[in-house]
């Protein structure tokens, strides 16, 4: 009989252990949405194996835009957005969804297209090559042409943001005629079908960088304050999203803006491309239009506060 009960009380305490295991690993666990461009240059996969060594942690990962993360966000289906688009990031906190817009990377965006350049952009700036894109491509639509994201996406966003400022309406440019094609991909698709159909597109520089060695595309349009590319990490409101990890947002975020996590980011590519994908934050938060609370180490937002 003592030995049944001693069976019975290891096994119990073997139940007990397994469940305070299972308990430790669940709160290990951290669901990120994130734009394409983080994810197609390989830096987010990079950067999750060395976190994940680091604090034996799990994480997943959703890729497809940047307005489909803030969907995720918005429902509360995961723990952390990595985006780039500053009005809606603001909006998302602003709304209660998210903690805090922490700046973590930025890089710049640039007009790419065929060695020709059959529209003459080289040497303009984004919005008067848009311009000339649009004009050349509706009188010649054969020859030059211009492919969209066309995916909600932070890169989508500052495309229009960039016809709005070459003063166009952005839904009259979509509808006007075969030059403009709507692709409705992420970036590294997107700069594929830009390649086979010999066009221009808006891409960031790390996608272009990770794709170029498949595509025949050139960088015409670079640089400039209107190109500046920033990407921020934003950890779920539990007070709006009950169950999401904000904890482990946290700990994500700030191995991110450590100087280990900023390091990484600014030699990720080095040794393959030659040049870094991305540029750390820090240093450059004033260069990037970041605030010091936005880029201020550790986060100083709290999950028990929220």
């Amino acid at each position: 009989m003592e030995g049944k009960v001693l069976k019975i009380s290891m096994l119990l305490l073997a139940l007990a252990v397994l469940c305070t295991a299972v308990g430790v690993a669940d709160n290990s666990r951290l669901k990120i949405a994130t734009t394409t461009s983080l994810y197609d240059t390989g830096l987010l996969d990079f950067l999750q194996g060395k976190y994940e060594d680091k604090y034996n942690a799990s994480v997943s990962i959703v890729s497809g835009g940047t307005g489909i993360a803030i969907q995720y966000g918005q429902r509360g289906d995961v723990d952390l957005l990595m985006i780039h688009d500053k009005a809606r990031e603001l909006k998302f906190v602003q709304d209660g969804d998210g903690l805090q817009r922490r700046c973590i990377a930025y890089n710049y965006f640039v007009i790419v297209g065929p060695k020709n350049d059959p529209a003459g952009i080289k040497g303009m700036n984004a919005t008067q090559a848009l311009k000339i894109i649009m004009e050349k491509g509706k009188a010649d639509p054969n020859n030059v042409k211009f492919v969209s994201r066309g995916d909600n996406s932070g890169t989508q966003a500052r495309e229009q943001l960039l016809w709005k400022n070459a003063g166009y309406n952005y839904s009259k440019i979509n509808n006007s005629g075969p030059w403009y094609i709507d692709a409705g991909s992420g970036m590294g698709a997107t700069l594929l079908m830009t390649n086979e159909k010999s066009a221009y597109t808006l891409s960031d520089t790390g996608t272009y960088m990770a794709y170029r060695g498949n595509l025949s595309l050139v960088p015409l349009i670079e640089g400039g304050n209107d190109l500046l590319n920033v990407y921020v990490a934003i950890a779920i409101n539990p007070k709006k999203h009950p169950g999401v990890n904000c904890e482990a947002a946290n700990q994500f975020i700030n191995y991110l803006v450590s100087a280990e996590g900023q390091k990484l980011i600014a030699d990720y590519g080095k040794d393959k491309y030659g040049q870094p994908l991305f540029f750390p934050a820090a240093g450059n938060c004033d260069k990037i239009g970041c605030s010091a609370a936005e880029c201020a180490v550790p986060t100083n937002a709290s999950c028990a506060a929220a």
